[in-house]
């Protein structure tokens, strides 16, 4: 009788049905909010977020293509020249492309001579004389004539400074100029070589330690047509000495003879390669 009752005691001592009630609510709680939210509004929100990404880098590249197209008409500095103006520029274009063509065909034929055989060796000295002359002309240790211009630098309201003296040479250069001098107003010229300094000095300028006044009158031999379209092509060396006060004038005398001879120092440091 007792074992049964022990039973009985036994089988009426359970949990409490309270607990279990509790750990479901808590389990409830737990479950996370973005499983009960829709697919459809979570597909809605990861649009609009898409959206609005792709609606920023539209500005962004939209910003850019404007800024290069406002640059790139800034860089188009010939859109506003005069036909003449741009006539002359193709002038000088085509002038420089002629005379590069002439050299090509001078050294190709230099080389056919070279290695003809038996003429080789005259061949060889007549180019080596020929070098040595070129040379010279270009080092200004020989006097030069030819074709060419005479530019005249001439104050009006303000003094000829020596930067624009410098533009003028440094033009003169690029549209094939081979033997240059500069005379002031009184006194002898002086050659104009690779490392001509030209400085403002008094009321004048100074060219290699020699000062000159003006007016100043540069000989240059070269193509007449090219060097006078690189001097006046808009915005150039003409225009910018009109705007201080100046006055630059250009003619062709015909014959242009370069007698200026310059004594180049010795070299203290570039030796020849063999």
């Amino acid at each position: 009788m007792e074992k049964d009752q022990d039973k009985d005691l036994e089988n009426t001592h359970t949990e409490p049905p309270e607990e279990a009630e509790v750990g479901d609510q808590v389990a409830a709680e737990e479950t996370p909010v973005e499983e009960t939210t829709p697919p459809e509004e979570r597909r809605r929100r990861r649009a609009s977020g898409a959206g609005a990404l792709i609606g920023v880098l539209l500005v962004v590249l939209g910003f850019a293509i404007a800024a290069q197209v406002r640059s790139t008409n800034a860089d188009s500095g010939l859109d506003n020249a005069r036909p003449e103006d741009l006539v002359r520029i193709l002038s000088d274009l085509d002038a420089r492309q002629e005379r590069l063509r002439r050299e090509i065909a001078e050294l190709e034929d230099s080389k056919r001579q070279l290695e003809s055989g038996a003429q080789g060796k005259e061949a060889a000295l007549a180019e080596a004389r020929r070098r040595a002359e070129v040379l010279g002309i270009l080092a200004g240790t020989l006097p030069a004539e030819g074709p060419g211009v005479q530019v005249v630098f001439a104050p009006r309201d303000q003094r000829i400074r020596a930067d624009s003296v410098l533009d003028a040479v440094e033009e003169l250069r690029g549209a094939g100029a081979e033997a240059m001098q500069i005379a002031g107003g009184a006194g002898a010229p002086v050659r104009i070589v690779a490392g001509t300094y030209f400085v403002d000095s008094g009321e004048g300028i100074t060219v290699d330690g020699v000062p000159m006044s003006a007016p100043y009158t540069i000989d240059v031999i070269g193509d007449p047509q090219t060097m006078q379209t690189a001097l006046n092509i808009p915005g150039g060396v003409v225009d910018a000495v009109r705007q201080r006060g100046g006055n630059v004038t250009m003619h062709q005398p015909g014959l242009i003879k370069v007698t200026a001879l310059h004594d180049g120092d010795p070299l203290k440091y570039a030796r020849p390669v063999n």
